[in-house]
C-alpha cells in the first residue's frame, strides 16, 4: 500500500503522485463541444479521520477525504507526477470507471483501456464519450436519478469519486530522477447518512482526449496500489461539518466569456485517444434529464456561449 497524505489541498499518494480537485466553469450543454475552461482555484480537501465524530458511518467505513461543491457545480481533476517513473490511475465516479464505463473494482485492462497514465495525462474533466470528447463532471445530489451511477448501476449507493493508483513493475523505470528532470511535474490547464453526500452527473461536452498508455499494459504492478475515496459534500453540510465557509460559487461561463477571459485548446494531435464505450456514450446529461422531466433550471448555464478566437489560448503538452 502506498502512503496517502493531504498537504495544502493536494492529495499525495506514494512518493510521486499528486491529485488536486479544481473549481471551474460549468460549460453549457447546448450541443457545442467547448474548449477547456480555466481552473478557478483548488477545492479545500478534508480528511475523514479529522471529523470522524461528525461524518456518516458509511464515510468512516470508506475513509478517505471529502471536498465541498455546490449543486450543479463543475470540477476537474489535476494530476501531478514524474515522467521518469509514471503511475497508472483508475478514476471511478459512483462505482463506474470514468474511462471505460465498466464497474469499479475491475482489474487493469488494456482492451478496453480502463485507466490513465500520469503525468502523461495531466488532467481529467469528465467521462469519455467520444474520440477526443468528454462530458463534464458536474455535482448532483444522490437519490434523484441524475448521476452517472444512477444511469449505469441502477442505484445511488456509492457516490463520490474513487481513485486507484498503481506503481510500475520493479525495474521498468528508474528509481531515481535523471539530473535534468524536475522532481514533480504538474499542469493545471495552464494556469449522518448518504443523503448529505453527492455524486457526479454528466454536463456539457468538451474537447479532451483520454490518451492511450504509451508504455504498454505490462508496465504496471497490480499488486502495488492504493485506493482513495473522495466524498463529495454539498456546501451547506460542509459548513456544518467543519465550521468553515466553502468557496464562493464560480462565475457563469457566459459572464466569464463576456469579460474576454481565456479558454484553452491543446496541441495534442499526436497523442491519440482511447475510443469511447457504448455505456458512457449512452449517459444522459443533466440538461437532457431536466428536459425529459420538464424541469426548468434556474441558472443560465445552458445558454449558448460565444467564444471569440482571440480568447482561445493554445497549450502545448511536453
Amino acid at each position: 500500500m502506498l502512503s496517502v497524505s493531504v498537504v495544502d489541498a493536494e492529495v499525495r499518494i506514494g512518493d510521486r503522485f499528486v491529485v488536486s480537485f479544481y473549481r471551474t466553469l460549468r460549460v453549457p450543454d447546448d450541443g457545442t463541444t467547448y474548449p477547456l475552461p480555466p481552473g478557478l482555484g483548488r477545492f479545500p480537501v478534508e480528511c475523514i479521520d479529522a471529523f470522524a465524530d461528525r461524518v456518516p458511518e458509511q464515510w468512516r467505513e470508506h475513509g478517505g477525504i471529502f471536498i465541498p461543491l455546490y449543486q450543479r457545480e463543475a470540477l476537474w481533476l489535476g494530476f501531478g507526477g514524474v515522467s521518469w517513473k509514471p503511475n497508472a490511475v483508475q478514476v471511478g465516479v459512483g462505482g463506474i470507471n470514468a474511462v471505460s464505463g465498466t464497474a469499479w473494482g475491475d482489474k487493469l485492462s488494456a482492451d478496453p483501456q480502463n485507466y490513465l497514465v500520469t503525468p502523461y495525462q495531466p488532467w481529467l474533466d469528465g467521462i469519455n464519450i467520444g474520440d477526443g470528447v468528454i462530458r463534464q463532471f458536474v455535482a448532483m445530489p444522490l437519490g434523484k436519478g441524475y448521476t452517472i451511477e444512477a444511469q449505469l448501476r441502477g442505484d445511488e449507493e456509492v457516490g463520490g469519486i474513487q481513485l486507484r493508483i498503481f506503481e510500475p513493475k520493479p525495474g521498468r523505470f528508474p528509481d531515481h530522477p535523471p539530473q535534468d528532470q524536475p522532481q514533480l511535474e504538474k499542469d493545471q490547464h495552464a494556469l449522518a447518512s448518504v443523503a448529505i453526500g453527492m455524486g457526479l452527473g454528466a454536463g456539457g461536452k468538451m474537447q479532451q482526449r483520454i490518451y492511450p498508455d504509451p508504455y504498454t499494459f505490462d508496465a504496471w504492478d497490480e499488486s502495488n496500489s492504493s485506493d482513495v475515496f473522495v466524498h463529495l459534500v454539498n456546501s451547506l453540510h460542509y459548513r456544518e461539518l467543519t465550521g468553515r465557509r466553502p468557496p464562493r460559487t464560480p462565475v457563469s461561463a457566459r459572464a466569464y466569456t463576456k469579460y474576454g477571459l481565456p479558454w484553452f485548446d491543446l496541441y495534442d494531435e499526436g497523442y491519440g485517444a482511447v475510443p469511447p464505450t457504448k455505456k458512457l456514450a449512452s449517459v444522459k446529461s443533466i440538461h437532457t434529464i431536466d428536459r425529459d422531466r420538464q424541469v426548468r433550471e434556474k441558472s443560465a448555464t445552458e445558454e449558448v456561449v460565444h467564444i471569440e478566437p482571440s480568447q482561445r489560448r493554445k497549450i502545448r503538452l511536453p
